[in-house]
């Protein structure tokens, strides 16, 4: 009878997602001051729709923020969710992240309203939010229907109210294009189960 572990052990994934994460949210705290600094110079990498220069700011929106209010809000869940999404693997994760990226800020492109510009890492968050609500079922692996029913329960109120139409200043159709997004991510980056090997003993 013999046993393989993995090469990685759960504290060494905890430990590079919580890395990951934080750097990740420090940037977008640096970017703001950058931004702040040079008199919001860094806003014009938002998503202005239909227009075809701004196809090139698809994926720089994702990480600019109108404000240290705004980049804040976003802290909080990006940091928690994005940890909860990385303990899965680094390699997954980047897919996950990149595809709910450019899927998002291509969908506002195509449908945002005319003269306005989006930015923000909201769009990521709602994209994170359904990747884990889903893929414990998808993959069907008790623990991550666990984490999804967990993450359901604290932000499922936040998120519907992120994608009602017609709130003032608020991209609800960022939130839900990242939103599907995410869950397309679950079946599109599931872990397929693994080969196991017959033993004797």
């Amino acid at each position: 009878m013999s046993n393989t572990g993995s090469p990685w052990s759960g504290r060494e994934r905890a430990k590079t997602a919580a890395v990951v994460m934080v750097a990740w949210v420090a940037l977008l705290w640096l970017l703001e001051v950058a931004d702040t600094v040079s008199g919001h110079a860094l806003d014009d990498f938002g998503v202005v729709p239909r227009t075809t220069s701004e196809l090139a700011d698809v994926v720089p929106s994702a990480f600019i923020h109108f404000g240290f209010a705004h980049v804040a809000a976003n802290s909080v869940p990006l940091l928690v969710l994005g940890f909860l999404a990385a303990l899965g693997g680094l390699r997954r994760f980047a897919a996950v992240c990149a595809l709910v990226i450019v899927a998002d800020g291509l969908g506002v492109w195509l449908i945002a309203p005319a003269h306005t510009n989006t930015a923000g890492a909201s769009g990521l968050i709602f994209g994170l939010f359904g990747f884990l609500l889903c893929s414990g079922f998808v993959e069907r692996r008790p623990m991550g229907v666990v984490v999804g029913v967990l993450v359901g329960a604290v932000w499922g109120g936040s998120i519907l109210a992120g994608i009602a139409p017609g709130q003032t200043g608020v991209s609800w159709q960022g939130h839900l294009i990242g939103l599907l997004a995410g869950v397309a991510a679950a079946f599109l980056f599931r872990r397929r189960p693994e080969r196991r090997d017959a033993l004797t003993v």
